[in-house]
């Protein structure tokens, strides 16, 4: 069923309703007897108790660096496929069910980068609402112990100094790294 009103759109069908009005998206689903409104463009979900019911995907990233106590360089790398194909982000990756941030990002580097890390301390852990989810991202400092950094699945890679850091277009969770490590660096 979909009817106009206002200038409004709604659409309903098995157990979804959206309403489309001046660049919103509200969808409103029912799910294990629970009514979930999703606020796309506010990249918020609520269910009908007022909690976030956003997908949360637990990430982790390695600030892989020349020197772990006074880094002077930084590496980064261009993301080789989707949605933000070509713009610059740490190396990482998701964690899996009982893997430590820690070991998650050892095997992440060994397979995007074929390269095995030390792995420091964590810096910062990045709280992000992307549209379709919520990313919580850990940022540990890492050196790099053998291995040649690889690239399998990034396009492209630089190493950057302080001055560089904002010579390429970072996603907007990593972006929210760059003042800090600006301060950490030399």
């Amino acid at each position: 069923m979909s009817v106009g009103l206002s200038g409004k759109c709604w659409a309903e069908s098995d157990g979804f309703m959206e309403l489309r009005s001046e660049g919103m998206t509200f969808s409103i689903r029912k799910i294990n007897l629970c009514m979930v409104i999703c606020i796309e463009e506010a990249s918020e979900c609520i269910n009908h108790r007022g909690e976030c019911s956003m997908k949360t995907i637990r990430v982790v990233a390695a600030i892989i660096c020349d020197d772990m106590e006074k880094p002077a360089k930084i590496f980064a790398t261009a993301r080789g496929y989707g949605e933000f194909k070509g713009q610059w982000e740490f190396p990482g990756g998701k964690i899996e069910e009982g893997e430590s941030p820690e070991n998650a990002l050892v095997r992440e580097i060994r397979e995007e980068l074929d390269t095995d890390i030390e792995v420091g301390s964590l810096i910062h852990t990045i709280e992000y609402d992307y549209p379709a989810f919520h990313l919580s991202m850990d940022c540990f400092l890492a050196k790099v112990n053998a291995g040649g950094l690889v690239l399998k699945e990034a396009e492209a890679a630089r190493w950057l100094t302080k001055s560089e850091l904002y010579d390429v277009q970072w996603l907007p969770a990593d972006l929210s790294l760059i003042e800090m490590l600006e301060k950490l660096m030399l």
